[in-house]
């Protein structure tokens, strides 16, 4: 049995007269840039998150790229992000000029660990070089940070948070949606995101209007509402465009009543069946992860990339997300960040495997996952 490491064509064919009926819209009205369905998915958005204001734009990276810019965020500013994660969290800040401050995650987790980060912070203060402004928090795999202690942290130091949602759209912590969580919250719509689509796209979240209204115009090239030949801030052109509005609405139904139902029972298909053989993802009481990734934990690198080589062989697709922590990127390392100084990410990096997931695996193909596991593993039948 051949199986994919998330297949979207599945859910393409399941809505398949929705899409298409969405596109055609779009293309039948030539309404190719901020179209009535952009706007028409904002609202949808801002209402599902549980924020006043929802900003579109072209790319997660875009969106926090605007959310750094709007806050006036530069040079001599320091910027605290987890060290496990995709650079664009990092890079992001770097872009505005500002300075990346590193802090180590919880191994359990995945995501940044709140006692490192109140030591990072101190640390900066008390150096005096830099000026602590801005958290940003990534919800990695789907699994929502500890927002409720980053916020504290937050609060007693003055710094903003800025939630990176990127993989965690559609989580929950009790009540409240990924995204909600801090100051402003991002997300993005890259095609394998749980909410994604056919093309880059990515959205910000704030209750505050004046907050909003600066993305508004920072993401049309700095020009004020209603007037496109009156710039009033350096910007760029950062848009969300119609075809890509299109689809999300038509997609978002099904992700919100089905699919992150649906991601779950997958997760929790491979949680009972493998955690007694590896190291299973922790989802803390009263969260809900959207499962970006099933990621698990092998005994070091040589168990990890053995059982890689070992699913590929049987034509099950597996991925390793980070090969690297943040400080080991060549153009981080030039910083001056040290081997040793982040030890749970460094763990991380050599033991951990994300497995195939997505709403529509069936249950012969997870079954089919796990006992090519057991298998190397010399665990066992299910």
């Amino acid at each position: 049995m051949k199986i994919k490491f998330r297949d979207l064509s599945i859910q393409y064919e399941t809505i398949k007269h929705e899409i298409d009926k969405s596109i055609a819209e779009v293309v039948s009205s030539s309404n190719f840039i901020l179209g009535p369905q952009v706007s028409e998915l904002e609202g949808k958005l801002a209402e599902y998150v549980g924020m006043k204001h929802c900003i579109s734009c072209a790319s997660g990276t875009d969106a926090l790229v605007l959310s750094l810019m709007g806050w006036g965020i530069g040079k001599g500013d320091a910027v605290f992000v987890p060290d496990f994660t995709y650079i664009a969290s990092a890079s992001s800040a770097m872009l505005c000029g500002a300075t990346i401050v590193l802090v180590d995650v919880e191994e359990k987790t995945f995501n940044i660990d709140p006692v490192a980060l109140e030591k990072a912070i101190t640390k900066t203060v008390e150096n005096g070089k830099l000026n602590p402004k801005v958290i940003i928090p990534v919800d990695l795999f789907g699994l929502p940070a500890d927002h409720v202690s980053i916020r504290k942290i937050a609060d007693r130091y003055s710094l903003k948070v800025l939630e990176d949602g990127a993989q965690g759209f559609g989580g929950m912590i009790g009540d409240r949606r990924a995204c909600s969580f801090g100051d402003v919250g991002i997300t993005s719509f890259f095609p394998a995101k749980p909410f994604g689509c056919y093309g880059d796209g990515g959205a910000i979240f704030t209750n505050d209007d004046e907050f909003s209204d600066t993305i508004r115009s920072l993401r049309a090239n700095g020009h004020v509402k209603d007037d496109k030949y009156d710039n009033v801030v350096v910007g760029f052109n950062s848009r969300l465009d119609t075809l890509q509005a299109a689809v999300l609405l038509a997609k978002f139904d099904n992700f919100k009543y089905k699919e992150i139902i649906d991601v779950n029972k997958v997760a929790a298909y491979y949680t009972k069946f493998l955690k007694d053989v590896v190291i299973t993802p922790t989802i803390p009481e009263g969260y809900l992860s959207s499962w970006a990734q099933y990621t698990i934990l092998l005994k070091n690198e040589v168990e990890r990339n053995g059982l890689k080589e070992y699913l590929a062989s049987k034509d099950i697709p597996s991925m390793v997300y980070y090969p690297k922590g943040i400080h080991q990127q060549t153009v981080i390392k030039k910083a001056g960040f040290n081997v040793g100084e982040y030890p749970n990410t460094e763990k991380l990096i050599q033991r951990c495997l994300s497995l195939p997931l997505y709403p529509y695996m069936t249950e012969e193909e997870v079954f089919c996952v796990i006992k090519v596991v057991k298998e190397y593993l010399k665990f066992g039948e299910i």
